[in-house]
């Protein structure tokens, strides 16, 4: 028998559109030899579908494009899809996520997806009931233990806490099967290839039973999905490996036990490919913009920007923008033409002093007796914003906001200037790889792409003389190994100190402005999550709370 993998890159609630590209593959597999085609989770809708789930003309379409799906396939050849259907029981969720096995026009069998992850990225309780049991789906006399997503990542037997009592992976194997098949939709953070891979292995060899993983692919919104669809043998070699971030159509015998070697790709093209595909789909999927916008300082954020937009786009749809001003040194321009020059861009200059100096007139009265400070300073990171804004308007750009992960932590942003546009390319990127990004860059071009000067001078927001991003933040190295550890691996003071040699004062700092910056973090456009917790819908801190900081004491003690 004949396996295909149909590593799809789907658009949520685009039912037609969907449901052409699954018959297409369906097609193409079947003239390939096919005898069983594996589509991902929820591929009929698209993933995650959200609260166009709460829509019941959103769930009646889905099973009207399942009907058409099981109608359009060819008759001679298994399909496998994911799809929300209603809950038969009166009680519970009105809705179910299901994998569902279609023949010759009909239902043949089905899984009920069991786990239904609420953490991070994922809300699934919210719309779905779980499936209270697991049974073996039959195809052809192949016994196939068929689960969804999440339902495989409960079974590490060593894991210090399990999320769910159940656990699916046990079950069906219990109920003797020759073979796993996982569809999911399972999203991309730097390093998920390896741990994908290891949970996979450890489900083979602790069955002895082969594991067919079909992912989905793409961005929707903030969320990446890699691919990296899989066949691993009984002993937990990696047979199959489809190619990540691209849509693939693979196959497998599924009597051959002929390896493929798992594919290397380094932590920094991992995050750049990610990066690329989520800017790509975000303008594919919308369709609602011409172009990219950027604003170029001369700085690396935004020349790491524009050169993954370009990558993703072309550079026939990437338009710069270079905004001096009275504190702009010569490379902020000069830098930012070379950068568009070696991309191949358009590049406009448009100077803002004479607004900036608009603005301090008309403020002089009321700022009468004060010192030049940060609400001078932001004016013309506001007036930069507002310029972006108006081209965007006119032209229907969109424009691409340029600050890292390590400023939005602290707050080092400003609202309603480089805040402002409608995707956050580097949201989830810490400053010490926007680096990393930038020789890579070049590297991958095989030449100077990202002026050398861009990436070796001390970075600076330019709103005042001779200011240094050193004058308010520590070193990007320490900044960046604090907040890795408090938002990703949610450690808090005690361990931080504790873990590392990092001043008390330091890390207590550092920690209270991340706190006090989320009301700022809510403003800001939707990032590309390339992480494993990323701001925005996987991390939810309340603004307004009373809650602060102090280390017990000796005594168990809270200091007052």
């Amino acid at each position: 028998m004949r396996l295909a993998l149909a590593q799809i890159n789907t658009t949520v609630g685009d039912l037609d559109g969907n449901a052409r590209l699954i018959v297409e593959r369906a097609r193409e597999a079947r003239r390939a030899g096919a005898d069983l085609v594996i589509f991902p989770e929820l591929c009929i809708t698209g993933y995650p579908p959200l609260d166009l789930l709460e829509n019941s003309s959103l769930v009646e379409g889905a099973a009207a494009t399942l009907d058409f799906v099981a109608r359009e396939v060819p008759a001679d050849v298994g399909v496998i899809v994911g799809c929300p259907v209603p809950n038969p029981d009166p009680v519970g969720k009105r809705l179910q996520n299901v994998a569902i096995l279609l023949e010759g026009g009909r239902e043949i069998g089905r899984a009920v997806k069991a786990l239904l992850p609420t953490y991070d990225v994922f809300d699934e309780y919210r719309y779905f009931e779980p499936g209270p049991h697991r049974s073996v789906v039959e195809f052809r006399g192949l016994r196939l233990g068929l689960h969804v997503c999440e339902d495989m990542w409960n079974n590490e037997e060593q894991a210090p806490y399990h999320l769910y009592r159940a656990n699916p992976v046990d079950e069906l194997a219990a109920l003797g099967i020759d073979l796993f098949v996982n569809i999911s939709a399972s999203p991309f953070s730097v390093g998920k290839h390896a741990v994908r891979n290891r949970v996979v292995r450890e489900i083979c060899l602790e069955h002895g039973v082969p594991f067919v993983l079909v992912n989905q692919v793409g961005a929707n919104t903030e969320v990446v999905f890699d691919g990296d669809s899989r066949v691993h043998a009984e002993d937990g070699t990696t047979l199959r490996c489809a190619p990540s971030f691209e849509e693939a159509l693979i196959y497998w015998d599924i009597d051959s036990r002929t390896a493929d070697p798992e594919p290397f790709r380094s932590g920094v093209a991992q995050l750049h490919d990610a990066l690329v595909l989520g800017i790509r789909d975000y303008f594919g999927k919308t369709g609602a913009f011409s172009k990219a916008l950027v604003g170029l300082s001369g700085g690396i954020d935004s020349a790491v920007t524009c050169a993954l937009a370009v990558a993703a786009l072309g550079p026939e749809r990437v338009e710069g923008v270079t905004m001096p001003s009275a504190f702009s040194s010569e490379g902020s321009v000069t830098d930012s033409v070379a950068l568009s020059e070696a991309l191949g861009i358009v590049i406009r200059r448009i100077d803002i002093e004479p607004a900036v100096d608009a603005f301090d007139r008309m403020l002089a009265p009321a700022f009468t007796g004060t010192e030049f400070g940060v609400a001078e300073e932001n004016i013309q990171a506001r007036v930069r914003g507002t310029t972006l804004m108006a081209v965007s308007n006119k032209f229907d750009h969109l424009i691409l906001t340029t600050g890292n992960k390590s400023e939005l932590s602290v707050g080092y942003a400003t609202l309603y200037g480089d805040m402002s546009g409608g995707l956050a390319v580097l949201a989830d990127v810490f400053k010490t790889q926007v680096y990393e990004l930038a020789w890579h860059v070049n590297e991958r071009a095989g030449r100077i792409v990202i002026p050398e000067n861009t990436i070796n001078k001390p970075p600076s927001a330019e709103l005042r003389p001779d200011q240094k991003d050193s004058d308010s933040l520590p070193p990007y190295d320490v900044l960046d190994d604090i907040l890795e550890r408090y938002v990703e691996r949610q450690q808090d003071f005690a361990h931080i100190v504790a873990d590392t040699d990092h001043p008390e004062s330091l890390v207590l700092r550092v920690l209270d402005m991340v706190d006090r910056s989320e009301y700022k973090r809510r403003q800001a456009p939707p990032g590309l999550r390339v992480s494993p917790k990323a701001f925005g819908m996987g991390r939810r801190v309340p603004i307004v709370m009373r809650w602060t900081r102090r280390r017990v004491a000796s005594e168990n003690r809270v200091d007052p």
